[in-house]
């Protein structure tokens, strides 16, 4: 047995306040060959068990992971890996978790490297794979039982995230069946094609809920997405619902337009009650982060496969999603249409985005420095952005936090997603 001697308690990682860190180094000895035990941040941190094992005179040192995935982490991982081998003069053979609990996707893709840092064998990501290596007697590089896997773009990593993140989330927690709404939108249909690559198309539940300000594209739209990922659709016109709202209450302006949200949200989970389905809400990063999005309407739902994907990363996923279809030969999931309409969420007359937004492209970059990279105001009007857009963007973070509590849990894939990453009080006064 051995236990983890440090036990990280920053991001996602509460171990410290849960267990007792172990004292002891473990040694052992298969087959005439010595391998070092550790677990994870075990390697992440200098000192502790590596200052020991690297007396110990190691074949090879193993290195048990549950390392959640992020974005553009596996490179992180290998350089890792390749100082250890040098500081302790053996091969590392680093083993991962694959799967997917609650907000973390764990993506497998254990790989071996040589004393000189040489990557020389690698399993598949995101699936269950058997990696088989093989250790020389005479203290040679291990080498690969097989073939390499072909190195794989951070899209399609990312894509394959997605769907992992969904179909565990889904599997382990008794769904077969997921119902969204159709909104004819980059968004809804992203998420549409993620969830039918998790759970198969015909088990996807595709509202379409047109008001009277729904575009006859977007209605158009919003089947084709249906028929081309083979999903269970369904037409609820919600203008008689939002109309009798509208008489009762005498609601207007931004309180009417939430209405037909809300109608919506109420409609989504109507058949998640009545028939068993987990409800996906379709928000994306970028929207989270702004508070664009209405709370007890569009936000309803029991899992967000994009809440940390942000919009313009939306666009580049559906592309590629399409992309890889055409490769396989294979019909593209996604209306092309969808894609390059301009973004709006249809609640009154010509509405878009940009009335309210800067350019997704511009807003984005802005909020991977604040969120992300925790940059503060002076950093980044620093770094060129303009300063209307920085207060802007900070503003609305700022103030929409309570929101982000109440949103749906979703699979982390960036360093600093919203939620266990960023941990900051609803109630402050606190303003950059």
């Amino acid at each position: 047995r051995y236990a983890k001697h440090h036990l990280p308690n920053y991001g996602v990682f509460d171990e410290y306040r849960i267990f007792c860190p172990g004292q002891d180094t473990v040694v052992v000895d298969r087959a005439g060959r010595r391998l070092g035990l550790v677990i994870c941040e075990d390697i992440w941190q200098d000192g502790g068990p590596l200052t020991e094992l690297a007396a110990r005179d190691l074949d090879a040192l193993l290195v048990l992971n549950g390392s959640p995935f992020e974005h553009g982490k596996r490179h992180q991982r290998l350089e890792l890996a390749r100082d250890r081998a040098a500081e302790l003069g053996c091969p590392v053979l680093y083993v991962n978790l694959v799967g997917g609990q609650d907000d973390l996707v764990f993506d497998g893709a254990s790989f071996a490297v040589d004393a000189a840092g040489t990557l020389v064998a690698r399993a598949g990501s995101f699936r269950e794979d058997l990696l088989l290596v093989d250790l020389p007697d005479d203290g040679a590089s291990p080498t690969m039982v097989g073939d390499l896997p072909e190195d794989r773009t951070d899209t399609e990593e990312l894509y394959d995230a997605l769907v992992l993140g969904l179909r565990d989330y889904a599997r382990k927690n008794g769904f077969t069946t997921v119902v969204l709404g159709f909104s004819g939108g980059i968004d809804s249909a992203l998420v549409a094609a993620v969830a039918a690559d998790a759970l198969g198309g015909p088990n996807v539940i595709g509202l379409s809920m047109p008001s009277s300000y729904s575009s006859q594209h977007s209605r158009d739209d919003a089947a084709e997405l249906a028929r081309r990922i083979g999903a269970d659709y369904r037409v609820q016109p919600i203008a008689p619902m939002v109309t009798a709202f509208e008489q009762e209450t005498g609601l207007e302006g931004i309180a009417a337009e939430n209405v037909q949200a809300r109608v919506r949200g109420v409609l989504v989970m109507g058949v998640s009650n009545a028939e068993g389905a987990l409800a996906l809400a379709t928000g994306n990063k970028s929207e989270l982060a702004v508070g664009y999005s209405t709370i007890y309407g569009d936000a309803v739902g029991g899992y967000a496969p994009i809440k940390d994907v942000l919009k313009t990363r939306v666009w580049e996923l559906a592309r590629w999603r399409n992309e890889e279809a055409r490769r396989r030969g294979e019909t593209e999931p996604i209306p092309e249409t969808s894609i390059t309409k301009p973004p709006s969420a249809e609640l009154r007359p010509g509405q878009m985005d940009s009335d309210s937004l800067p350019d997704y492209a511009v807003l984005d970059a802005v909020l991977e420095g604040y969120v992300g990279q925790a940059m503060g105001r002076g950093d980044l009007v620093a770094a060129g952005h303009d300063p209307d857009v920085v207060d802007l963007a900070l503003r609305l973070v700022d103030r929409a936090e309570w929101k982000r509590r109440q949103y749906p849990l979703g699979p982390k894939v960036t360093a600093l997603a919203f939620g266990r990453d960023r941990r900051l009080p609803v109630t402050s006064r606190f303003r950059d």
